[in-house]
């Protein structure tokens, strides 16, 4: 959908391009650039949509081919690594057999996000791209059909085709949980982000997103997985118990800054309002910003989940650090095995009668 030259393109001269706005300002600017495009927009529709997306879109088969192999090759890589390293050294470590089956999920999360984040982070801050200090700058020079940097094609390949393993694996190989379902729907939104910000060469953008979203998954895998090795062998280990505390603290305050603070002043001013400016008829202006904002609304969604950790804390409700996305899942799983045991307790099944067990 393209949208026409804005006539308040003169208030880019308002602001110097690499500071940040201020929330009020993002929400005032991003909708009045917005009614704007929307209005100026005169032949929008389904025709137009396809149109551009044929003229704009760039993608080879041989890309959708080395896609779909780095997807099988992620879902192999890890199923070795959980039998092969992760499930005997959580077995060798006697960590509780409940966290057995966890802990393999977390530790291959902790090694990819580790390893894709220092990759986004040597883009952004040791190279010559400057899109974090100046993320406006994401849109300069644009064309359509521009060539991708190689360094740059190398992270979308290894994030693009790490979300598609991951919506597999939310469905058959994680642990589920109360966010599950969210979480599918937040990996079909982050791969579709990725797959046509690439097609559309709006790869800049995408690697100050990936950049803003890793940090956290890293700090939220470290958490977990020092709340599973807390409890070894029936001991209690005191450094596992600050690591997770001190996790728990630098995962909170990162979500916020990052996703909450970062992401919307950085990325979503870029978007919405400054790409606008740079390039006046702009591809799929209001599908680009649509995913954006639903992915802030979805990281403003888990931030709940957050407060409701730091409040169970401070009401002394949760004694330790634990997935808060488990919590009530695990106390209902408790309630119902205690009911079942109750219920079944003194009593057996044979021949299809209850008898009562003789012990």
């Amino acid at each position: 959908m393209d949208t026409n030259h804005m006539d308040d393109g003169s208030a880019s001269t308002g602001m110097e391009m690499g500071i940040m706005p201020g929330y009020m300002e993002l929400i005032s600017r991003a909708c009045s650039v917005m009614f704007s495009a929307f209005k100026d927009c005169k032949d929008c529709g389904l025709e137009r949509s396809t149109r551009t997306l044929l003229d704009h879109a760039y993608i080879t088969w041989m890309e959708i081919f080395m896609f779909f192999l780095c997807v099988v090759m992620w879902t192999k890589v890890r199923r070795g690594l959980t039998v092969y390293i992760f499930e005997p050294f959580a077995l060798w470590c006697h960590i509780l057999p409940k966290d057995v089956s966890k802990m393999p999920e977390s530790a291959w999360k902790l090694v990819f996000y580790t390893m894709s984040w220092s990759y986004s982070t040597y883009l952004l801050f040791f190279t010559s791209y400057s899109f974090f200090q100046n993320p406006p700058s994401v849109f300069y020079d644009w064309k359509s059909g521009m060539s991708v940097p190689t360094d740059i094609t190398i992270a979308y390949l290894i994030q693009g085709s790490f979300y598609g393993h991951s919506i597999y694996a939310t469905v058959y190989m994680d642990a589920w949980r109360k966010d599950s379902l969210v979480m599918v729907v937040h990996h079909f939104i982050t791969l579709a982000l990725i797959t046509f910000s690439y097609a559309f060469r709006y790869h800049n953008i995408g690697i100050l997103v990936l950049f803003l979203h890793d940090i956290n998954d890293i700090q939220l895998e470290f958490t977990k997985l020092n709340v599973y090795f807390k409890t070894r062998g029936g001991k209690e280990y005191l450094i596992n118990d600050v690591l997770s505390n001190m996790g728990a603290v630098s995962f909170s305050i990162t979500w916020f800054w990052f996703r909450l603070y970062w992401f919307p002043l950085k990325v979503l001013w870029a978007s919405c309002v400054t790409s606008i400016q740079s390039v006046p008829n702009i591809p799929f202006y209001f599908f680009f910003n649509t995913l954006l904002f639903a992915l802030l609304l979805m990281n403003i969604y888990w931030f709940l989940f957050i407060v409701l950790f730091v409040v169970k804390v401070l009401t002394g409700q949760m004694k330790e650090v634990n997935d808060v996305r488990e919590y009530e899942d695990e106390d209902l799983k408790e309630k119902k095995d205690t009911n079942e045991q109750m219920s079944t307790e003194g009593k057996h099944v044979q021949n299809g009668i209850n008898k009562k067990k003789h012990l």
